[in-house]
Protein backbone atom coordinates (compact mmCIF):
# COMPACT_ATOMS: atom_id res chain seq x y z
CA UNK A 1 0.00 0.00 0.00
CA UNK A 2 1.37 3.48 -0.66
CA UNK A 3 2.68 5.72 1.84
CA UNK A 4 -0.46 7.92 1.34
CA UNK A 5 -3.29 5.19 1.46
CA UNK A 6 -1.55 3.65 4.29
CA UNK A 7 -2.14 7.53 6.01
CA UNK A 8 -5.62 7.97 4.44
CA UNK A 9 -6.77 5.08 6.23
CA UNK A 10 -5.21 5.93 9.25
CA UNK A 11 -6.89 9.13 9.25
CA UNK A 12 -10.05 7.44 8.32
CA UNK A 13 -9.67 5.09 11.71
CA UNK A 14 -9.09 8.20 13.70
CA UNK A 15 -12.16 10.22 12.41
CA UNK A 16 -14.29 7.26 14.25
CA UNK A 17 -13.33 8.92 17.40
CA UNK A 18 -13.73 12.39 16.75
CA UNK A 19 -16.32 14.34 18.99
CA UNK A 20 -18.63 16.52 17.03
CA UNK A 21 -21.91 16.49 18.70
CA UNK A 22 -22.45 20.56 17.29
CA UNK A 23 -21.23 20.81 13.77
CA UNK A 24 -21.21 16.48 13.14
CA UNK A 25 -18.07 16.93 11.06
CA UNK A 26 -15.93 14.53 12.22
CA UNK A 27 -12.48 15.01 10.89
CA UNK A 28 -9.16 12.63 10.89
CA UNK A 29 -5.77 13.63 10.94
CA UNK A 30 -2.88 10.86 10.26
CA UNK A 31 0.79 12.59 10.60
CA UNK A 32 3.90 10.96 9.26
CA UNK A 33 6.75 11.02 10.85
CA UNK A 34 10.06 11.27 9.44
CA UNK A 35 11.28 7.77 10.82
CA UNK A 36 7.58 6.24 9.26
CA UNK A 37 6.14 6.15 12.36
CA UNK A 38 1.83 7.70 12.55
CA UNK A 39 0.23 9.63 14.89
CA UNK A 40 -3.53 10.28 14.47
CA UNK A 41 -5.58 12.83 15.70
CA UNK A 42 -9.46 13.62 15.51
CA UNK A 43 -11.36 16.72 16.07
CA UNK A 44 -12.89 17.34 19.66
CA UNK A 45 -15.62 20.00 19.78
CA UNK A 46 -17.08 21.43 22.78
CA UNK A 47 -19.99 23.55 23.44
CA UNK A 48 -17.99 27.56 23.21
CA UNK A 49 -17.17 26.44 19.65
CA UNK A 50 -13.81 28.64 20.09
CA UNK A 51 -11.87 26.16 22.12
CA UNK A 52 -12.15 23.58 19.84
CA UNK A 53 -9.64 21.56 18.07
CA UNK A 54 -8.98 20.42 15.09
CA UNK A 55 -7.15 16.98 14.20
CA UNK A 56 -4.42 17.99 12.72
CA UNK A 57 -3.40 20.80 15.66
CA UNK A 58 -4.59 17.28 17.87
CA UNK A 59 -1.82 15.13 15.40
CA UNK A 60 0.69 17.87 15.73
CA UNK A 61 0.83 18.25 19.28
CA UNK A 62 0.57 14.50 20.52
CA UNK A 63 3.66 14.08 17.85
CA UNK A 64 5.65 17.23 19.31
CA UNK A 65 4.51 16.05 22.63
CA UNK A 66 6.29 13.13 22.56
CA UNK A 67 9.81 14.77 21.32
CA UNK A 68 8.72 14.12 17.70
CA UNK A 69 9.61 17.06 15.66
CA UNK A 70 10.67 15.90 12.04
CA UNK A 71 7.53 14.89 9.80
CA UNK A 72 7.03 13.61 6.04
CA UNK A 73 3.15 13.80 5.60
CA UNK A 74 -0.37 14.49 7.11
CA UNK A 75 -3.72 12.79 5.75
CA UNK A 76 -6.69 14.30 6.11
CA UNK A 77 -10.30 12.48 6.21
CA UNK A 78 -12.98 14.72 6.40
CA UNK A 79 -16.71 13.80 4.93
CA UNK A 80 -16.92 16.57 2.53
CA UNK A 81 -18.16 16.58 -1.35
CA UNK A 82 -14.68 17.90 -2.12
CA UNK A 83 -11.11 17.21 -0.14
CA UNK A 84 -11.05 19.80 3.16
CA UNK A 85 -7.89 21.38 3.33
CA UNK A 86 -6.80 22.46 6.38
CA UNK A 87 -7.88 25.60 8.13
CA UNK A 88 -6.00 28.87 9.15
CA UNK A 89 -5.00 28.06 12.39
CA UNK A 90 -4.12 24.24 11.17
CA UNK A 91 -2.07 25.66 8.78
CA UNK A 92 -0.02 28.00 10.92
CA UNK A 93 0.51 25.00 12.98
CA UNK A 94 1.98 22.92 10.45
CA UNK A 95 3.88 25.38 8.98
CA UNK A 96 5.73 26.16 11.88
CA UNK A 97 5.93 22.85 13.37
CA UNK A 98 6.59 20.38 9.98
CA UNK A 99 7.37 22.62 7.24
CA UNK A 100 6.74 21.95 3.80
CA UNK A 101 5.22 18.43 4.03
CA UNK A 102 3.26 16.88 2.04
CA UNK A 103 -0.91 16.96 2.67
CA UNK A 104 -3.17 14.47 1.23
CA UNK A 105 -6.61 15.53 1.66
CA UNK A 106 -9.78 12.61 1.42
CA UNK A 107 -13.23 13.49 0.97
CA UNK A 108 -14.53 9.66 1.82
CA UNK A 109 -16.20 9.94 -1.17
CA UNK A 110 -13.49 8.80 -3.71
CA UNK A 111 -11.86 12.25 -4.00
CA UNK A 112 -8.37 12.77 -2.87
CA UNK A 113 -6.17 15.38 -3.45
CA UNK A 114 -2.26 15.82 -2.21
CA UNK A 115 -0.60 19.43 -2.18
CA UNK A 116 2.57 20.66 -0.94
CA UNK A 117 2.01 22.77 2.43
Amino acid sequence: MPASDRLVAAARKARRRAIAPYSKFKVGAALETADGIIITGCNIENATYGLTVCAERVAVFKAISEGIKKFEAIAIAAPSKRPAAPCGACRQILWEFCGDIWIHMDSLRGLRLSLRL
